[in-house]
């Protein structure tokens, strides 16, 4: 999930956990123990692009880092906090629960998230949530601002809490349920199309949870395409994009080749745009696929020439969106 939304629910639990103890302080707590993963994010000051891309949300998000860290967070929090009421034994139990469920949540992003680190590189990944989906963060970030204005001591604070992480809660759910409801609808599509794939997964189009993007084929080609839960029709556009991994053979860097095959867990193509070979990460989706279904796909990277490739990700997530691409969108949310 994107910083806020962690920031937001780790203040939540926070004042849930010891706020009737040590009043607004443990909002502070929540949030050091919600970002504390993230502090992979260093990496990227000096590691390169494909490196960095597999130690973000690699050993920081793995379930022995929250081991580790753990007790040195309740350590900390002891100390600083005093004796008080809170033992180092509820401390502990606090820190573990709160950085597990940044590290759960972030596996229902797409980018995968290296729970058996360092022992195995497998990338955990459920495709539920967008990295920043507003409708999930409105009721903790909402939350965070009444509990950041309200005094202490005030009983409305408990409220709160509940709501901030209830309303989010519910929410998760609810996009499991749409999740389920898109698998099960698309592989009924694809086998009445008669499109036969080895590896497929379905993952939300930006910034919201009705509207998924597609993704099915094999090792020489993926069939691509967008499916709402409101979608009545009975058949599916797809474009098929070939995966062209003959095109490697053209690259020097083999270590960086095998970096970003690893990264995109085997969901990529290559292709050559004029004199530029580009890979691409199939699972970030496109960048306005839904309106132009031959759209370039979000994550590409330059192999040759190897340029202007720090940022990569979300490369133009929104640079084409204008008041014509918006309306296509919320008009294929609605369903065809």
């Amino acid at each position: 999930m994107d910083s806020f939304t962690h920031i937001a629910l780790g203040a939540c639990m926070g004042e849930a956990f010891a706020g009737h103890v040590v009043g607004k302080k443990a909002m502070l707590w929540g949030i050091l123990a919600q970002s504390i993963p993230d502090i992979d994010f260093i990496g990227g000051l000096w590691l390169n692009t494909p490196t960095n891309l597999l130690a973000h949300r690699g050993f920081t998000h793995s379930i022995l880092f929250a081991v580790l860290i753990t007790p040195l967070l309740a350590l900390l929090a002891k100390k600083w906090q005093g004796p008080g009421n809170i033992s180092f034994l509820r401390w502990t139990i606090f820190f573990a629960i709160t950085i597990l469920v940044h590290i759960i949540l972030d596996a229902f992003n797409n980018y995968g998230v290296g729970w058996f680190e360092p022992f195995s590189h497998y990338r955990v990944t459920f495709n539920i949530l967008y990295v920043a989906d507003p409708f999930f963060v409105v009721a903790p970030g909402l939350a965070l601002v009444f509990l950041i204005l309200l005094k202490s001591k005030v009983k409305k604070r408990r409220f709160w809490w509940m709501f901030g992480l209830g309303v989010s809660f519910v929410y998760l759910n609810y996009c499991i349920i749409n999740k389920v409801i898109i698998n099960h609808t698309v592989k009924q599509l694809l086998s009445s199309q008669h499109i036969k794939y080895t590896t497929y997964f379905t993952t939300p189009a930006p910034l919201q949870n009705w509207l998924w993007f597609v993704v099915a084929g094999n090792d020489s080609g993926y069939y691509v395409g967008y499916r709402s839960v409101f979608d009545r029709a009975d058949g599916m556009h797809l474009e098929y994009f070939p995966c062209n991994s003959s095109l490697i053979n053209a690259v020097a860097n083999t270590k960086e080749i095998k970096q970003l095959i690893r990264f995109s867990q085997g969901f990529y193509t290559i292709e050559k745009n004029h004199d530029t070979l580009v890979f691409n990460d199939l699972r970030f989706g496109q960048i306005i696929g839904w309106l132009n279904p031959k759209e370039r796909f979000a994550f590409h990277y330059y192999l040759q020439p190897a340029i202007d490739n720090k940022l990569v990700v979300q490369r133009g997530r929104f640079a084409k969106w204008d008041g014509r691409v918006i309306r296509s969108f919320f008009t294929r949310i609605r369903g065809n």
